[in-house]
This record gives structure tokens, C-alpha cells and sequence, in this order.
């Protein structure tokens, strides 16, 4: 059967900058009636096998994946790896060197931070985030956190009203993108390399969020993408907008990819996505990503 609500992008606080932990996202799937749910915490896939166990008692199919940083055409592109066997040799590989990236991208981050005038350390930044190599949004959330914070100047504005519940995105726009003052040099996987190596890990691949500023994906990249063995577009997300909704699900339709949907749901660092509220996964695309994985079809 082909029926019943699924969201494939959800994240734990397995992740640098969830806050929820495993078997309570399971529990809020099963309370919100999902069939199925997709944990893909950033570079991790630590929610495994507790989720699918939580999964298997509160009958809700949890499909492993994990969401990785990758560089494509010198850009950033995240990529979903729902079906992920989570002790696959190639997994640890894909961990093991993001880990390493991530790690230098944020000490080098820290180090301009506190240059510019931000007062933060490295060893907060690491006990906030478990020990998870930080995203840029999640170490401004760390800043912004902090009773000191609210006397910088530098940081006033992130404190208004307005500005409040996105001061972390704020941040990120006014500090880590190009020509900024903590802006550092991306080193992340190529994107190519991770699909290359997805087959051995039984993943079935799917481009997060292609219309997100960061990412700009085109027709050209999705078809180059799936030459290298992207099965599936995230089509429904808060990312987009209804045109561009409109735009990827006909590429999808066009390009033989499977369209999915994904929340993106992290909990307070993105105030705006509520669990369950993006109610446009259908079972179906869980069967037809079952149906690609591992083999690049």
C-alpha cells in the first residue's frame, strides 16, 4: 500500500544542532500518524539502530539516512542517503573525513570570531555541540545563547524582536558568508565522491533542498548529478517556495528522479518548521527509493 504521511528529513540531536533526541522524534511521528520518517542528522549517523528500534515498538518505519556537506561546482550541496546501512565501511569514511573538514573549518571560524571581536571558545563551542564537528548556524546559536552576548554591540541587533527567533541565520549571513569577517574556505567532500561511494553503502541518494540560496540547483546539475547516481530531489520543503516547488517536481518528473518531501525539522534553531507540519510525503516515494537504492538506477 501505497498510502501514508512521510517526512524524510528530520534531525535528532545527534546532530550538531538538534535538540530532540531519537526515540522522541519516533514517539512524535507515531503521535502525529506517520507511517514512515527519515532521521538524517548531519554527518552522523549516530540515531542508529536506537531510532529503528524506538521505530519497530511504536510501529513507525524509520529509514536510516544521514544528510552530508558536500562541495559541487564550488558550491555547497547537502545530500540524503535514506536507506543507509550505518555500518557500511563506506559510511565511516564519508564520517571520518567530513569530521576532519568540519573540524578545521570551525576552530579556523572560532579563531576569526574572537578576532572580530566575538567573545567565544573553542572548548564551549565543543561541549555545546557533544563533540559533533559544529555547523555555522549552530556555533551562532552557541554566541547568541550567552548572557554576554547581549552587551556586545557588535551583537545588539540579533537581540530585537524582529530579529530574534532567526538571530543564528542572521549571524551566519553577517559572519561566515563570503567577505565577511569569519568567513573560511569550505573543504568539504566532493558531492561526486559521496555518490560514488553510496552504492556500497545501499543508500538510495537525494539532493536536499535544491532551490536553497546556497545551492541554486539547476537542470544542468541534476543531470549530471544523476549521471553520477542521484536517485531523488527533495521536491516539498519549507526551503522552496511554490514556484519553485512547481520547478523541481517537473524536473524530477522529467529527469526520472524521485521527488520527496522533508521538513528539515531541527526543533528551536529553526523555530518556523513545527514537526509535522509539512504534510506532502506519501508513502510512494519511500517505495520507489527502495526500489533505486544501491544500485544508481
Amino acid at each position: 500500500m501505497s498510502d501514508g504521511l512521510v517526512d524524510l528529513h528530520i534531525h535528532s540531536n545527534r546532530s550538531c544542532d538538534g535538540d530532540h533526541p531519537p526515540d522522541e522524534l519516533v514517539g512524535f511521528a507515531a503521535a502525529y500518524g506517520f507511517r514512515a520518517v527519515s532521521i538524517a542528522d548531519h554527518d552522523t549517523v549516530a540515531a542508529y539502530p536506537e531510532a529503528v528500534r524506538e521505530g519497530e515498538a511504536l510501529g513507525v518505519e524509520v529509514i536510516p539516512s544521514m544528510e552530508v556537506t558536500t562541495l559541487f561546482d564550488d558550491r555547497e550541496f547537502h545530500v540524503l542517503l535514506p536507506f543507509v546501512d550505518w555500518e557500511a565501511p563506506g559510511v565511516a569514511r564519508i564520517i571520518e573525513r567530513t569530521a576532519e573538514t568540519r573540524l578545521e573549518e570551525a576552530r579556523e571560524r572560532v579563531d576569526l570570531l574572537r578576532r572580530a571581536g566575538v567573545e567565544v571558545g573553542w572548548e564551549e563551542v565543543v561541549a555545546a555541540t557533544n563533540g559533533v564537528p559544529p555547523l555555522g548556524v549552530r556555533i551562532g546559536q552557541i554566541i547568541l545563547d550567552k548572557p554576554q552576548s547581549r552587551r556586545n554591540p557588535l551583537l545588539a541587533k540579533y537581540g530585537e524582536p524582529e530579529n530574534r527567533n532567526f538571530g543564528p541565520y542572521l549571524f551566519y549571513r553577517d559572519f561566515f558568508t563570503e567577505g565577511r569577517p569569519a568567513y573560511v574556505l569550505k573543504r568539504h567532500l566532493g558531492l561526486v565522491e559521496v555518490l560514488d561511494l553510496a552504492p556500497g553503502t545501499g543508500a538510495a541518494p537525494v539532493l536536499s533542498h535544491p532551490g536553497a540560496c546556497f545551492q541554486r540547483t539547476t537542470r544542468k546539475d541534476l543531470v549530471a548529478l544523476k549521471d553520477r547516481g542521484l536517485v531523488g530531489v527533495e521536491v516539498f520543503t519549507f526551503y522552496h517556495t511554490d514556484a519553485q516547488v512547481a520547478e523541481y517536481k517537473r524536473l524530477a518528473e522529467e529527469l526520472d528522479l524521485v521527488p520527496t518531501a522533508g521538513s528539515d525539522f531541527h526543533g528551536r534553531i529553526k523555530p518556523h518548521i513545527a514537526f509535522g507540519a509539512l504534510r506532502d510525503g506519501r508513502y510512494w516515494m519511500v517505495e520507489r527509493l527502495r526500489a533505486k537504492r544501491g544500485n544508481g538506477a
